[in-house]
């Protein structure tokens, strides 16, 4: 009983279950009385009827649970959760379950150790740690065959231990903030440190300091204007159909626009009297402008759906 840090006047709570020798778990429960006396208590639960308890929250300062020799207890995510609320803040849980060591075995019955410590974690338990682990009985093998209805050869029983924090579930605490304004003032510089950067009209009528003037810096090559044909990127305007960039800055967008401004001018069917722009007056039987009405030289002749329409 030393591993288990029981002394006088604590409450301990053994869960057992089917699988646990009756004699094995009277004689245990014999010593645990003997260590916590009179003014301890030791309370004895069935797994299956613990979630039915009326035990409230912080009741025990040690649970033990599958630690009664001969006993093959598993423990399910919600066991372990009941057992972390009637724990007592800082109390202390010591369960012992087999477990399987093969890492190609998927069983959802047995759990590995890691899983085991895992869900000790998960249930609100610190500190979670393994302290011993054996190879099971013959007689817990048995008890694994006949009441868990599990067959492997590769279980062991591993004893593991979890505390419950030093505080108590759904409790709270008063922030202590602090009520004293800040200053708002600017914080104090160094008057040394500030005249490293303080640069004055005095400094730079200083004879010490040396100006560069800027135009000393171009070259007479930087002062020509470029040619606008060297501007133009390797690709641009290359291929069978001549395209300017979107942002163009070379100077082809402007050139296009320019040959497409020539070709309407040059598409349009050429006047043989010059008075095709006069109206029909002064057109000729065969005028290609005929019916259009008049326009200036040179101008686009675009009809509206209003000349289209009969009076």
């Amino acid at each position: 009983m030393a591993d288990f840090g029981i002394s006088a006047g604590q409450f301990v709570a053994v869960v057992w279950d089917k699988s646990s020798p009756m004699e094995a778990l009277k004689d245990l429960v014999d010593k645990l009385r003997a260590l916590t006396g009179d003014e301890g208590r030791v309370s004895v639960e069935n797994i299956n009827q613990l979630l039915q308890s009326a035990h409230k929250e912080s009741s025990f300062d040690i649970i033990l649970s599958g630690i009664i020799p001969g006993s093959t207890t598993l423990h399910s995510a919600e066991i372990l959760a009941e057992m972390a609320r009637i724990l007592r803040p800082s109390g202390c849980l010591f369960l012992k379950e087999p477990v399987e060591t093969a890492v190609a075995v998927n069983n959802s019955k047995v759990k590995t150790a890691s899983k085991l410590c895992s869900a000790l974690t998960l249930s609100g338990l610190v500190e979670v740690k393994e302290l011993q682990r054996k190879f099971l009985s013959p007689e817990e093998i048995q008890s694994v065959r006949e009441h868990l209805g599990y067959h492997s050869d590769s279980l062991l029983s591993v004893q593991i231990t979890g505390k419950k924090p030093d505080f108590e579930v759904g409790s709270s605490s008063q922030l202590k903030l602090s009520t004293t304004k800040k200053s708002s003032g600017k914080p104090a510089v160094d008057p040394a440190a500030a005249k490293l950067w303080t640069l004055s009209a005095n400094d730079m009528e200083d004879e010490s300091v040396d100006l560069i003037d800027s135009d000393e810096l171009l070259d007479p090559e930087d002062m020509k204007k470029p040619d606008p044909a060297s501007l133009r990127a390797a690709s641009c305007g290359e291929g069978k159909k001549r395209k300017a960039c979107k942002n163009c800055t070379c100077g082809l967008a402007e050139e296009l626009e320019r040959e497409k401004s020539r070709d309407q001018i040059s598409s349009q069917p050429k006047s043989a009297c010059g008075n095709c722009y006069l109206g029909d007056a002064f057109r000729c039987a065969s005028c290609p402008y005929l019916g259009m009405p008049a326009f200036r030289p040179g101008e686009k002749v675009l009809l509206s759906d209003s000349n289209f329409n009969d009076a």
